[in-house]
């Protein structure tokens, strides 16, 4: 198995050490940051491929610290909240979370879902990339390429974390398809639904945001109201 460099974000040491010593043996590198500084020091000395990153740090929140991460790269980030921390989570998968984990929690638990955002993100990154037309989709000013991992929306680019990806080409490859919020779950996360709806729900929110950026209309993604999500021909 190739090595990968896992960055845990976490003041609680016993936490880190913990989860630490779990993706070690499954062969990841692991790095530990106490607090956001460092860990935003650290994603620039090393080539980190997913972080692990708890809400509640000391100085510069979780929150913040993804933010500063999404501005400059689209890895991986799964969140660690207390289960009391709702709006938290909402919040943290809007700022561009791709998932996120409630504590306490079990480390295989955590290692299933690192092993989950890692086989998307390393897919959609790896592939040969001079093949683009014949794997791309179009509909209504959309194109995605599932090779490349481009998207654009009228002709502009448009930034998508690798969830978010995943939702959308989805969708996008069942056109007319309503697909529910545990469709959705099931089929981009790889395992059973589990919780709220909140984790779908608003990764198609920060979707449709961000094409509406690059278009004058935003109903590409259309609610099907008590059933879920479609894309129309």
């Amino acid at each position: 198995m190739q090595s990968h460099n896992i960055l845990i974000v976490d003041d609680e040491k016993e936490i880190a050490d913990l989860a630490g010593i779990y993706l070690r043996n499954e062969g990841y590198e692991v790095f530990k940051a106490a607090n956001g500084k460092e860990a935003l020091q650290l994603i620039e000395m090393h080539p980190v491929k997913l972080v692990i990153l708890d809400i509640m740090i000391p100085g510069m929140d979780g929150i913040e610290v993804c933010r500063r991460i999404r501005e400059k790269a689209n890895i991986p980030i799964i969140m660690l909240s207390a289960k009391t921390e709702e709006m938290d989570k909402i919040l943290g998968l809007s700022t561009g979370a791709d998932d996120y984990v409630t504590k306490p929690f079990h480390p295989m638990e955590l290692v299933a879902r690192v092993k989950s955002q890692l086989r998307r993100y390393l897919h959609l990154n790896t592939s040969d990339l001079s093949v683009k037309t014949e794997n791309a989709i179009y509909v209504r000013g959309l194109m995605i390429n599932k090779i490349t991992r481009q998207v654009t929306m009228d002709g502009e680019e448009v930034n998508l974390t690798p969830t978010e990806f995943e939702i959308l080409y989805v969708m996008a490859s069942n056109l007319d398809r309503v697909f529910s919020a545990e469709d959705l779950f099931e089929k981009v996360w790889k395992e059973q639904y589990f919780e709220s709806k909140n984790t779908v729900m608003v990764h198609i929110r920060k979707i449709r945001e961000k094409l509406k950026k690059q278009a004058n209309e935003s109903t590409l993604i259309k609610t099907v109201w008590g059933v879920g999500y479609k894309i129309e021909k």
